[in-house]
């Protein structure tokens, strides 16, 4: 379910909560294969499923671990909307840390908590930590604390 409010300042009384989960996604090997190529980062275990079958624990290739960040826009857009929002910027990470692999065939969803929330000219800056779990999985695949700028 999502929150919904209308400007970022109806954000403020969640500041210390959680925003909600996100759908599932899954990870396959075209969608592992497109992030090979547009990074030039065409390292086996990501791209090839032949040797990962050997070569890598449980035979599976896994994600980049930027792949996995990169999805956090839209694993997190189920998750908040805010109604009079014009545009919202990416104003950068305080946090990353990668946990777990993320094996192809795997379902990866994000939780969201509001961890501050700053009044700025025309909007507010929110600071989201994000945990994108890995279904049937003790450990996230990773977690990490950002820094969104919506303006109004």
């Amino acid at each position: 379910m999502t929150l919904t409010v209308d400007t970022p300042d109806d954000l403020l009384p969640y500041v210390g909560q959680n925003l909600g989960t996100g759908p599932w996604l899954t990870i396959d090997q075209p969608m592992i294969d497109a992030f090979a190529r547009i990074t030039l980062d065409h390292n086996w275990i990501h791209t090839d499923p032949a040797r990962a079958a050997t070569d890598m624990p449980d035979g599976k290739t896994i994600a980049h671990g930027c792949l996995t960040l990169s999805l956090l826009a839209g694993l997190s857009a189920a998750i908040l909307e805010i109604r009079q929002r014009k545009t919202g910027i990416n104003y950068g990470y305080n946090n990353v840390r990668f946990l777990a692999p993320v094996q192809v065939g795997s379902r990866i969803r994000a939780h969201q908590d509001l961890e501050a929330y700053e009044a700025i000219p025309a909007g507010g800056r929110l600071t989201i930590k994000s945990t994108v779990e890995i279904e049937n999985k003790p450990k996230p695949a990773l977690v990490a604390v950002q820094i969104v700028l919506a303006y109004v």
